[in-house]
């Protein structure tokens, strides 16, 4: 799933739309933690109603130890980070090693603000 996450989109996932989805389905959320009702999901993934979970957003961010997400069954949580491949961590580094250097020499490049 992937929406932005406002009044209509909070919640959007709970135990209903978990009870239609079929035992071998996963719910996979990269989009915002909230939008998915996390105690409903809780429940399904204990009581195996569905397959499993790939999570990569949470309500609260960055997940606390003790959140009961980290030892849930069928589970698969990432950090925040799901979005981000090999090339795009390889372009964002190179970007900012030409950043560096670019302020360095006095002409900064890709700035985002500037104060006049």
């Amino acid at each position: 799933m992937n929406t932005v996450l406002s009044g209509r989109t909070r919640g959007l996932i709970g135990a209903n739309e978990l009870a239609l989805m079929k035992p071998t389905a996963y719910l996979v959320n990269t989009s915002r933690g909230p939008i998915v009702d996390q105690d409903a999901l809780l429940k399904a993934l204990h009581d195996g109603s569905i397959a499993g979970a790939g999570l990569d957003v949470f309500d609260v961010e960055p997940l606390p130890e003790s959140h009961p997400l980290r030892t849930a069954p069928r589970t698969l949580l990432t950090p925040h980070i799901g979005y981000g491949t090999g090339q795009t961590y390889r372009d964002w580094y190179g970007e900012i090693v030409e950043d560096i250097a670019a302020f360095q020499a006095g002409a900064p490049i890709r700035v985002l603000n500037e104060e006049h």
